[in-house]
């Protein structure tokens, strides 16, 4: 099989369900951030950052394939039966931040990213994560977005934090606190 098709060379791409696209179209966009940080998230886990860490994102990492498939499906026409997000997998992630919460100093002011690189990986991802969040947004006030990608992208951008927290926490390193200059 070969990986080009050469059908996308005038800017045109399908979307599941046959309806061709320009690749700027709002999904595209949508499931290219979340494909993005699904990049990075593979980058953190190539980090010394624990194995139960590893072991959540890998997780992550599929849920956030899930998620690429059902914003990559043209909800009009697509009859193709997709992997789904359930409230569980939104409560996994609140699970574990409340777990490294547990264990992480009370934060008291804003944090400067960086630390150490894995920990920046994870500052990088918290942002794609909110800018595949809003772009999700926007399609939904165009269309139909199934509201727990919504909710899950919002938690994950949220998990990323707390993460870049107790992976800096780990290594020992102070946090980097932003004291703003008045």
């Amino acid at each position: 099989m070969k990986i080009y098709t050469k059908t996308g060379d005038k800017g045109l791409t399908s979307l599941i369900g046959g309806t061709r696209v320009p690749k700027y179209h709002l999904r595209i966009e949508c499931y290219g951030a979340v494909d993005e940080l699904n990049s990075y998230i593979g980058l953190i886990r190539c980090q010394e950052i624990g194995v139960h860490e590893s072991n959540i994102l890998k997780e992550i990492q599929d849920r956030l394939f899930t998620i690429g498939a059902e914003l990559a499906a043209d909800p009009e026409r697509s009859k193709k039966k997709l992997p789904d997000l359930s409230p569980s997998d939104i409560t996994l992630l609140e699970q574990e931040m409340d777990v490294m919460n547990e264990n992480l100093p009370q934060l008291t002011h804003f944090i400067l990213p960086g630390g150490n690189t894995a920990v920046s990986f994870c500052h990088v991802a918290r942002c794609i994560c909110r800018r595949a969040e809003r772009l999700a947004v926007h399609l939904g006030a165009q269309g139909e977005v199934n509201e727990n990608i919504l909710i899950y992208l919002n938690r994950l951008s949220d998990y990323l934090f707390v993460l870049s927290r107790k992976v800096n926490y780990t290594a020992g390193e102070p946090e980097n606190i932003w004291i703003p200059r008045m």
